[in-house]
């Protein structure tokens, strides 16, 4: 009990020292802060104007932010605009936590391990963002002070994304990309796609924002993102440079560094072609491991530039005019590594990457409305059936958004509600920019070569497929209590989704449960007679099957 006790204390010691104290008492150089025009005017419920700043709502329920000036001025006033929808991220990030970590306790010790593994990311963060970010802070909500100040808070919210790929094993930012030029494409021009699969609870994804970004120093860029974000996830800038970024395979790391998506916002900011992106990729340091996606609209090409801790890498393509990009690494930086090798055997990454170049391969000369046919795509390799959610679509239906660059033209289209499936609405960033410059903006600056949503979001499958999510959660919550669950809803489950083999499992979890091994063994059985999606979801069935066996 003694020595629990110690290691317990040591802990705690080791949590309250190696540099937590000096990270949170950090501070970027806020001068002139207090000179900064914070009263926003409302115009409706839907318009905010600042200056010639603005947030305003499209009729496809899209945000659409313009912010303008140095790093202190851009943070303050988006803060101001948007400061609602940060609420409403913040709420929807923090109660999932509190919702996993429910006890004071626990909490506190959260908060020192979240404190003490981020001791060293302001180290990392340019001093720039760091007062982008310190803005946007002022208005955070009070409530969450407990858990880390305001200005502390948004900063570990910029390595989110890294911590939640890096932490789990399940992929469930299992992202696909891909780009296309010259003869792949109807002009020949260079296209890209890609579905951000980041996934944080479905209201962390309701609220979108179009941001469009005019910065002191540097390009403008316009980026696809939520309220309280500086960095970027997928955007392009004025010099037609492209940015996506997909998860890699990442051993657990001890401390934080450079979040990915800061270094992708810096790339957008102030690259104008890929051996820039290069250069601004390699001087960071990363504490995860991610292909960075950059396409360039003066070369005519895209490249990966696949960054890891201790391991970085380039590759491009020779003798085509087409790349994919899925979750595991593809230069020759990585030929050799063990993690990325066993991430291509044993997860559903290789599976999606055939499958976009099957869906290259079909639609010949592409064009926008066929890179959104592809970002939608939900079946199997040659139409298989894989079920609806499963990560082996390119279409998981889980995709915070899908976005779509034409970058020679300056042209993006990003999605609508629900994920991928809704509108996806278009932008010029050149005309967009004027409006924004000349200030007289009285409402959406979205194009008319919106691409209409998805005819799959008016079926009855979509609804069964909603209603799926909401009922295998009640079952696995059931499960998790060891609570009963009536039969009806059992075979209402396999209902809704039928061709989905974790709809089995679930069912087999269940029953195995409940000591009906049985009827465990038959519908552990079902699943393996679907598309599993990895290999250690294959491995676990045969286990619980053997597992069954054994009580009959």
């Amino acid at each position: 009990m003694l020595s629990k006790i110690s290691v317990v204390f040591g802990i705690l010691i080791l949590l309250n020292s190696c540099g937590v104290k000096r990270s949170m008492e950090d501070r970027p150089d806020i001068t002139g802060i207090e000179k900064i025009d914070t009263t926003r005017t409302k115009i409706s419920d839907n318009h905010y104007k600042i200056g010639k700043n603005s947030l305003y709502k499209n009729k496809h329920g899209i945000w659409e932010l313009y912010v303008e000036g140095d790093a202190l001025e851009r943070g303050v006033i988006s803060g101001s605009l948007t400061r609602e929808l940060m609420h409403k991220q913040e709420t929807a990030f923090m109660e999932k936590i509190y919702e996993l970590v429910p006890k004071t306790g626990y909490r506190n010790f959260l908060k020192k391990t979240v404190a003490w593994f981020n001791r060293k990311m302001y180290l990392h963060v340019p001093e720039e963002y760091k007062q982008e970010i310190y803005g946007t802070s002022l208005f955070g909500l009070e409530k969450y002070n407990d858990f880390a100040p305001a200005y502390i808070r948004m900063l570990y919210f910029h390595g989110a994304h890294d911590i939640g790929h890096a932490l789990q094993d399940l992929m469930l930012v299992g992202c696909t990309s891909f780009a296309a030029w010259n003869d792949k494409t109807e002009d020949g021009q260079l296209l890209l796609g890609r579905n951000f699969d980041f996934y944080a609870g479905d209201e962390f994804a309701e609220e979108k924002i179009a941001a469009f970004v005019n910065p002191d120093n540097g390009y403008k860029f316009m980026m696809y993102t939520w309220a309280g974000m500086i960095g970027s996830v997928s955007g392009m800038n004025q010099e037609g440079i492209s940015v996506t970024i997909n998860a890699g395979k990442s051993k657990i790391p001890l401390q934080a560094k450079t979040p990915i998506s800061l270094v992708a916002r810096e790339i957008l900011q102030y690259a104008s072609s890929t051996a820039e992106a290069i250069e601004i990729a390699r001087k960071r340091e990363v504490f995860v491991s991610e292909s960075i996606m950059v396409g360039s609209a003066n070369e005519r090409k895209a490249i990966l530039i696949e960054v890891a801790p201790g391991n970085f890498g380039v590759y491009e393509v020779e003798n085509t005019n087409e790349l994919v990009c899925s979750n595991h690494f593809q230069s020759e930086a990585y030929a050799k590594d063990n993690r990325n090798l066993k991430t291509i055997e044993e997860s559903h990454t290789q599976y999606r990457f055939d499958k976009m170049q099957e869906l290259l391969s079909e639609k010949e000369q592409l064009t926008p409305e066929k890179a959104a046919d592809i970002l939608r795509n939900k079946e199997g390799l040659k139409g298989s059936k894989l079920g609806m959610g499963n990560e082996m679509a390119i279409n998981q239906l889980l995709a915070h958004h899908g976005i779509i660059f034409k970058p020679e033209e300056r042209k993006v289209w990003v999605s609508a509600n629900p994920y991928q499936l809704g509108a996806f609405v278009s932008y010029d960033l050149d005309e967009a920019f004027k409006s924004f410059e000349r200030g007289n903006i009285s409402g959406s600056v979205m194009t008319d070569e919106t691409i209409a949503e998805d005819p799959f979001v008016n079926t009855e499958a979509y609804k069964d497929y909603e209603k799926y999510r909401k009922l295998s959660r009640e079952i696995n919550e059931a499960i998790l209590v060891e609570e009963k669950v009536s039969e009806e809803k059992i075979n209402e489950l396999k209902f809704l989704n039928p061709h989905f083999w974790e709809v089995y499992k679930i069912t087999g979890d269940y029953y195995f449960q409940q000591k009906e091994y049985k009827k465990a063994v038959i519908d552990y059985k079902q699943a393996k007679r679907r598309e599993v999606t990895t290999l250690p979801d294959e491995e676990y069935l045969d286990k619980m099957i053997k597992k069954s066996y054994r009580r009959l």
